[in-house]
C-alpha cells in the first residue's frame, strides 16, 4: 500500500471557526508521517490536468475556480477559497488520480489523503467545501486506461450529490452511498436509483439519525456487498469521509472508529481479487476521530482483506434504522440486482 498526501493540503486556509479548517491537513500529515515511519511509502502528488477535470466537470467551472487564484473568495455560505486554493484542489484531484493509477498498474491499495473533499462538488458547481470532485475525476480516468466497471463506495455521512449525479446515467461506474438522511445535501433518497441506461447503478443507503456500528455492519453486508458481489469491479474506490463518527460536531450518528474499521474490512474483502483498491478522504470534522478513523483505515486496507475485523461489532444489535433503511433500499434495487 502507498499513501498520496502532502503538507501543502494546509495551504487551502478557510475563515476561522470553519469545520474543514487547515488543522484536519495536520491530521493527514501526522498520519502520513506516521506511516513513513513504519516503513510505507508516502509520496507527493502532481497536480490534475485539465483534461481530467474536464471529464467530470465544465470548461466554466474550471475557469471560475481557477479565476480565484492568488485572492480569497467565497462561493457559497459553506465554501470559500484562499489565494493558494486553485492550486491546492489541483493538487488533491492529482492525488486522486494517482491513486487510482497505482492500484491499477500495481494491484496494490493507495489511499489519499487530501483536502478540500470533493464529493459534494458537481459538474458546474462547487458546494459543500468541495471545489473539484477529486474521487469524480479518478472514476473517470480509470475509464480512459481501461477499466469497464468502477466501482465507488461513498462512506461520509453527507450523500455524494456530485459523484452521483455525474455518474447518474453510466452503467459503468456503480455509486452506492450510505448517509444519514434527510440531511445536507438533501438527495440520497433510496428511490433515486440511475436514469437511462445508468438505471440500478446508483444504490443509495439512507439511514436515521442516530445509526449505530450494527446498523451501518448490517446495510453493508446485505447491501453494499452483494451488490458488489454482483457488479464486480475492476477498480473499486472509497469516498472516505468520516463524519458519521459520533464525536463529528456535523452530524447525529453513533458510528465509532471500531465500526468505521469493520464497514472498510468488509468492502476490501469484498472486491478482494476483483480489481484495484482505492481510497480518497472526504469529510471527518473531530480530529481525534478523523486521526483514528484515518490510522485504521489504513490498518485494514495494507494489512487485512477483511479478516480480522469480523469480530468488531458482533454480539451488538442493529437498531430498528438498519431494518428500515435495507427495506427501503431493497424496494427499490430489488429490481437490479440478484442478490438482495
Amino acid at each position: 500500500m502507498i499513501l498520496i498526501s502532502s503538507p501543502r493540503f494546509e495551504e487551502h486556509v478557510t475563515p476561522p471557526g470553519h469545520p474543514e479548517s487547515p488543522e484536519r491537513a495536520h491530521v493527514l500529515d501526522v498520519v502520513a508521517a506516521d506511516f513513513r515511519n513504519g516503513g510505507g511509502t508516502v509520496l507527493e502528488p502532481s497536480p490534475a490536468t485539465g483534461e481530467q477535470l474536464a471529464r467530470v466537470h465544465s470548461g466554466a467551472h474550471i475557469e471560475r475556480i481557477a479565476s480565484t487564484a492568488g485572492k480569497p473568495s467565497m462561493i457559497d455560505a459553506d465554501t470559500f477559497t484562499s489565494p493558494e486554493s486553485y492550486e491546492i484542489a489541483l493538487l488533491a484531484a492529482g492525488a486522486a488520480v494517482h491513486a487510482a493509477e497505482h492500484a491499477i498498474n500495481t494491484g496494490e491499495p493507495a489511499a489519499a489523503l487530501v483536502r478540500p473533499p470533493g464529493h459534494h462538488a458537481e459538474r458546474d458547481t462547487a458546494m459543500g467545501f468541495c471545489l473539484f470532485n477529486n474521487i469524480a475525476v479518478a472514476a473517470a480516468h480509470a475509464l480512459t486506461l481501461g477499466r469497464q466497471r468502477v466501482a465507488i463506495v461513498d462512506v461520509d455521512v453527507h450523500h455524494g450529490n456530485g459523484t452521483q449525479a455525474m455518474f447518474y446515467d453510466d452503467p459503468r461506474v456503480l455509486y452506492v452511498s450510505s448517509h444519514q438522511f434527510p440531511f445536507y445535501p438533501g438527495t440520497g433518497a433510496a428511490a433515486e436509483a440511475g436514469r437511462g441506461d445508468g438505471v440500478g447503478f446508483t444504490v443509495n443507503i439512507p439511514l436515521d439519525a442516530g445509526a449505530t456500528d450494527a446498523d451501518y455492519d448490517l446495510v453493508y453486508r446485505e447491501i453494499a456487498v452483494p451488490v458488489l458481489a454482483e457488479f464486480a469491479p475492476q477498480l473499486t474506490l472509497i469516498s472516505a469521509g468520516f463524519d458519521a463518527h459520533e464525536a463529528d460536531p456535523l452530524a447525529s450518528m453513533r458510528m465509532t472508529t471500531t465500526g468505521y474499521g469493520q464497514i472498510l474490512a468488509r468492502l476490501r474483502r469484498a472486491v478482494a481479487g476483483t480489481g484495484g483498491f482505492a481510497l480518497v478522504t472526504e469529510g471527518g470534522y473531530d480530529l481525534p476521530a478523523l486521526r483514528e478513523c484515518l490510522e485504521v483505515m489504513i490498518q485494514v486496507t495494507a494489512n487485512d482483506t477483511g479478516s480480522t475485523a469480523a469480530h468488531l461489532v458482533a454480539g451488538a444489535s442493529p437498531t430498528p434504522r438498519g431494518e428500515r433503511s435495507i427495506r427501503a433500499v431493497r424496494s427499490v434495487q430489488s429490481a437490479f440486482w440478484r442478490g438482495l
